[in-house]
């Protein structure tokens, strides 16, 4: 089988963070985020990194993200906008930002050609992270189904929280056989209202959108896509979510999804002050060996 595809979707601009966050320097040599995906996407035998983007800092992007991979991993950026929509649909008068996650990945099917992982360009998923993911898409198919076989890496929920303010999380719903049955968003999850006692113990299971699909998903997104901006595509702050998407498709029974559980540790930078707790854990990763002391 072909080395599978990293796509990450970096076209979100951190509102709450303040600022492109995607490039904001957080390791020990000036490291961003996203060199820690693309590092161990790398190591654990991914051939190729997508980007999708907005254009309007596609300059940006090309001059501080391509230029520190080249040479090391082909890389092909798409761009996510309102003006890419499925045949047959135009764009809500007003709208002026894409319709999230679930486009995004759907914007970039020109792009992508052999099977694939979707991750955020804002998170720290862990090394343990990709390994599973190059195993699950490199490994030969199990089932004689024909049903699309995908997969999700889920987190425990409590290894996925900021300490300076609320987050929304996908909790999903896991079968005894390991399947993804459904996934629930819940918002306004901070430390202190998840643990004993409360809503969320902190074991459940929680989506970082860190999955693994085929080259099929993209028809099955394209008429989800449709019949979402059909309906909810002239609401200003509407949103076609990839969880959302993908439940659906479990629900209706047009794909199964593997849970990949993993133990690691997720980080990121939601807000502002989330920056220095990141910056420590980052360097005593490479103190550790866990990383070399420049990745790229």
């Amino acid at each position: 089988m072909s080395a599978p595809t990293l796509l990450v979707l970096a076209a979100g601009l951190g509102s709450r963070y303040g600022g492109l966050k995607q490039l904001d320097p957080v390791g020990p040599a000036g490291e961003i985020l996203l060199d820690y995906a693309v590092f161990d996407a790398l190591r654990a035998g991914f051939g190729r990194v997508g980007f999708v983007i907005r254009e309007e800092f596609a300059a940006e992007f090309r001059a501080r993200v391509a230029t520190r991979y080249a040479g090391r991993v082909p890389v092909d950026f798409v761009f996510q906008s309102t003006a890419l929509l499925p045949p047959g649909v135009g764009v809500p008068p007003g709208r002026e930002k894409p319709w999230g996650t679930g486009h995004a990945v759907w914007c970039a099917r020109p792009a992508i050609s052999s099977p694939f992982a979707v991750i955020g360009a804002d998170d720290f998923f862990g090394r343990d992270a990709f390994t599973q993911l190059a195993w699950f898409l490199t490994k030969p198919p199990t089932s004689k189904l024909p049903t699309p076989n995908y997969a999700m890496v889920g987190y425990r929920l409590v290894n996925t929280l900021s300490e300076h303010g609320t987050v929304a999380r996908g909790v999903c719903a896991v079968s005894p056989a390991g399947r993804l049955t459904h996934v629930i968003e819940h918002t306004n999850l901070r430390h202190d209202n998840v643990g004993p006692g409360c809503e969320f113990t902190g074991d459940e299971t929680v989506s970082m959108n860190c999955w693994a699909f085929t080259p099929e998903i993209f028809p099955a997104l394209e008429r989800q896509l449709t019949e979402f901006l059909k309906v909810q595509g002239g609401e200003s702050k509407s949103e076609f979510y990839l969880p959302e998407a993908v439940s659906q498709q479990i629900t209706t029974g047009a794909a199964e999804v593997r849970v990949l559980p993993t133990t690691a540790r997720w980080f990121g930078v939601t807000y502002r002050e989330d920056k220095p707790r990141v910056q420590v854990d980052l360097a005593a990763l490479h103190t550790s060996g866990e990383y070399p002391a420049k990745l790229f």
